[in-house]
């Protein structure tokens, strides 16, 4: 492989090599192309037809050692075009028992600059669809089941990470499970963005030495393969040219990320601890590995962090891809390479994170309630209740006294209320519910 050798030499040799997506993207691209151009009439049936079936075991992972050039390549993506171009040729040749030349047969009617960014934006709709989506769906319904289970949980509210007024455990986390179900929604709706596909522009969108049908053909072939919803692009200048449809996927998991980091951040927190943390919750599955190599019987919250570093990741590649889809001039994108590996790379990160969180942490929460409501019954923020009646200032000064531990209780016996009167004041349930305790008195 001529153009392989010589990649290894002029791109940088990282080792970092292109996801399994983008290689069956590619192998979908060269077998409906080759397809295609044969029905046009523009290949010779017999080496199409052994094209197609290398492009297939291509796509099956039979062939991914000889794909070998680095995803820190020439920025258009001819890299990965090119080795894909003599991969199939070479195989289709052996085949055959005669030439087929990488460029006048298995690249007719296309162009790195056409078959790049549409690679990576196939590839990064199948990981998205496959993986992301699904994944996002799960949390969002292991968070709904978690809720209705901790909905009676009373607990302190925290703002600042100081107390506050009373909530069910139950309302943080619907709070998480609403989100990652609109986090769903949005990614789905920003992945549709990018099924309009460059293929048929060849070389700077104008579609110059491929039949005017032949970007709609792969496109069609493409998503009969795939399962998605692609078509070829009305204008093929935009993503020839642009990747502000992948740059804003990337954008968007980097939103999922952060609701990732937050909720994993609440779930250290109440799972700190046993004894001088806050301690309302317990995660059994976290003691399937030890917690410290020097401390024996520790637990941390190992799936819990895994899931931070990968959030931090993904927001770390949005970076990345924000300059990335910023480079180039003109006609052309050079931020293809790079682009299509970081988003596939966010899309199975976030999906890990998302499974692996749901699936040992959310499923296995066990509430730990008489702490959790001893915390909701001690906090200085209870003064609220009575705030309409007594006035602020008033409150404030008998909110001090409680933050130095005198209790609620003794609090409104010193206003001049009964135990009826506190009793209802103090009902949790009508505490985490919208309303004015203060009438009832």
């Amino acid at each position: 492989m001529k153009y392989v050798e010589g990649s290894k030499r002029v791109f940088l040799s990282t080792g970092t090599k292109f996801p399994r997506e983008v290689i069956w993207s590619v192998g979908a691209i060269k077998y409906s192309a080759a397809k295609s151009n044969v029905e046009l009439g523009l290949l010779d049936r017999e080496i199409g037809r052994a094209i197609q079936g290398k492009a297939k075991e291509l796509m099956k992972g039979t062939h991914d050692s000889l794909m070998v050039v680095d995803v820190f390549q020439t920025g258009s993506g001819t890299g990965l075009n090119m080795n894909a171009n003599e991969v199939l040729a070479g195989l289709a040749s052996e085949e055959l028992g005669k030439k087929v030349h990488p460029n006048d047969h298995v690249n007719v009617g296309q162009s790195s600059n056409d078959v790049g960014p549409t690679a990576i934006r196939v590839a990064a709709a199948m990981a998205v669809s496959r993986n992301l989506i699904p994944a996002l769906r799960g949390m969002s319904k292991s968070l709904s089941k978690l809720s209705r289970k901790t909905s009676t949980v009373y607990k302190s509210g925290r703002t600042h990470l100081r107390d506050a007024l009373p909530v069910t455990m139950g309302q943080e986390f619907g709070a998480f499970a609403d989100e990652f179900a609109r986090d769903a929604e949005l990614v789905e709706k920003t992945m549709r963005y990018m099924f309009e596909l460059p293929i048929g522009g060849t070389a700077v969108g104008t579609g110059l030495n491929a039949d005017p049908k032949f970007g709609w053909m792969v496109a069609k072939e493409v998503a009969g393969l795939s399962g998605l919803a692609f078509t070829s692009a009305k204008n093929k200048f935009r993503p020839t040219r642009l990747l502000t449809d992948m740059s804003s996927l990337s954008g968007t998991m980097r939103s999922v990320s952060i609701d990732l980091y937050r909720l994993c951040q609440d779930l250290r927190l109440m799972f700190s601890g046993p004894l001088t943390g806050i301690g309302e919750i317990d995660i059994p599955t976290q003691e399937e590995v030890a917690g410290s190599s020097i401390m024996p019987g520790k637990t941390n919250p190992v799936t819990v962090e895994s899931a931070l570093l990968a959030s931090a990741e993904v927001v770390g590649l949005d970076a990345a891809n924000a300059f990335a889809a910023s480079l180039g001039e003109f006609e052309l994108t050079m931020g293809v390479p790079l682009m299509g590996y970081n988003v596939v790379l966010q899309a199975k990160l976030l999906s890990e994170a998302l499974n692996k969180l749901s699936s040992l942490v959310i499923d296995h929460i066990v509430p730990m309630k008489q702490r959790a409501r001893g915390y909701a019954e001690t906090s200085p923020a209870l003064i609220t209740l009575v705030s309409p009646k007594i006035g602020y200032d008033k409150a404030s000064e008998i909110g001090k006294q409680m933050a130095r531990g005198v209790s609620i209780r003794s609090a409104l016996k010193k206003l001049g209320y009964g135990e009826k009167e506190i009793d209802a004041i103090l009902n949790m349930k009508d505490l985490v519910e919208p309303g004015i305790p203060s009438k009832k008195i």
